[in-house]
């Protein structure tokens, strides 16, 4: 019997180092490509997410409208949609449950904004973004109830 062992060419194993260039140029050409475009994603991840909750909160104030014939003040704020508010005007038919589980906090960890009357309706939910202070672009631009996304 014999027994035939195979041994291939030591310029045959691995990678050569050119192989290993053409690969790291083609990684590097797409990444200069493809990380711009990503870079900007959590701002607007940010922002969607807040678009969001204002639409969850202002559904719930349309609910306390809906039962109590009136929006909360700005003095009982957004507290009002979890427990019954004790300052005038005292809700009269406020659902036991309340009108949201939570109040979300934006996803700059700060609490939303409400304000009865509204500047831009007859109510407005808002965040500052980023910067935490009124007006702003891009990623501190204050989103609201009134912004279109």
């Amino acid at each position: 019997m014999q027994h035939h062992t195979r041994h291939g060419n030591k310029a045959d194993a691995g990678f050569s180092l050119l192989e290993l260039m053409v690969v790291v140029v083609i990684l590097s050409i797409l990444a200069l490509v493809i990380v711009p475009r990503v870079i900007d994603r959590p701002d607007q991840a940010r922002a969607a997410r807040a678009q969001s909750d204002i639409a969850a909160i202002a559904n719930a104030v349309q609910l306390y409208r809906l039962d109590n014939f009136r929006y909360p003040t700005t003095e009982q704020g957004l507290e009002a949609l979890r427990t019954a508010p004790t300052t005038d005007p005292v809700p009269t038919n406020w659902a036991q449950a309340g009108y949201i589980d939570r109040l979300p906090i934006d996803p700059w960890g700060q609490p939303y904004q409400y304000l009865f009357p509204g500047v831009h309706g007859d109510f407005d939910v808002f965040t500052f973004g980023a910067d935490g202070v009124a007006g702003g672009t891009g990623a501190d631009a204050d989103i609201g109830s009134w912004t279109d996304s």
